[in-house]
């Protein structure tokens, strides 16, 4: 879930700003991205990077004891990428147990409701978003994507839309993916997990992460840090020195007169 497929869900924000967001998230303790190496049994590996959020922050050291948790742990049922809701033996009993806290929007629901940013045409109600929450949850129970369920509702619509809901209705019944394979999925589990860059997404071996950030993202949020006055401009941005003396543009322009052979203008020196 890195800061351009969240702007591409949300065209109403800018990649550098949901950038931004995200490390600010992460000095807060709300977020982090983990890398991690992913061996099945039939011995078949690969690398999948997945964020992890927390609803309460999180100190550096209770991040940097779940990642050494995810080594050696069973990921079968979810073998691919993605988010990865902090829940169950993850979360903090006490935070979960909140009360008063409004229920979490499904991202069903979500889906439904980005179409009216995504569209304006298919801009959908509470109550057809509601409506239509369990077709759409069938679609992501089959493996399809909140993109892919966004682009089968929004794409090749008449230039005028009457009926929002009962469009979105057709589509998602008609186009419904296929059911999945009911074959086992092969067991897997993780080899090595490590934690990643909030900002750049990058994984620098050896280099010390602060807050979820690397030395360069940090200064970048937090220029102080760094020794830098916020809002001063980098050196790179500033002009350059000329290197040789700007003329005189009135004495330029009466060279060029006398040398054509034009008379001088009064006042040219």
């Amino acid at each position: 879930m890195g800061h351009k497929a969240v702007a591409s869900e949300h065209p109403t924000y800018g990649q550098q700003a949901v950038r931004t967001s995200m490390g600010r998230l992460s000095l807060a303790g709300h977020i982090r991205w983990v890398k991690e190496h992913i061996t099945a049994e039939d011995n078949s590996k690969r690398w999948v990077t997945r964020t992890y959020w927390s609803g309460m922050p999180r100190s550096v050291e209770w991040w940097a004891e779940f990642v050494e948790a995810r080594h050696g742990r069973d990921v079968t049922p979810d073998y691919r990428g993605g988010l990865a809701h902090l829940r169950g033996p993850d979360s903090d009993p006490e935070a979960a147990a909140q009360e008063g806290a409004p229920p979490e929007e499904s991202p069903a629901y979500r889906a439904l409701a980005s179409l009216r940013a995504t569209d304006p045409r298919m801009s959908l109600s509470e109550a057809d978003c509601r409506a239509l929450e369990a077709l759409a949850a069938e679609w992501l129970a089959r493996g399809a994507t909140v993109t892919e369920i966004v682009r089968a509702l929004t794409c090749g619509l008449p230039a005028t839309v009457h009926n929002p809901g009962g469009i979105a209705r057709t589509r998602l019944e008609k186009k419904m993916p296929p059911k999945p394979s009911t074959a086992p999925a092969a067991r897997a589990r993780i080899d090595r997990a490590v934690m990643m860059c909030t900002m750049c997404e990058e994984y620098l071996p050896g280099a010390r992460l602060i807050g979820g950030l690397c030395a360069d993202c940090y200064a970048e949020l937090v220029p102080e840090a760094a020794g830098k006055t916020p809002g001063t401009l980098p050196a790179t941005f500033l002009p350059a020195p000329r290197r040789t003396p700007q003329a005189d543009v009135t004495d330029r322009v009466a060279e060029l007169r006398r040398a054509a052979g034009l008379a001088p203008k009064p006042g040219d020196r």
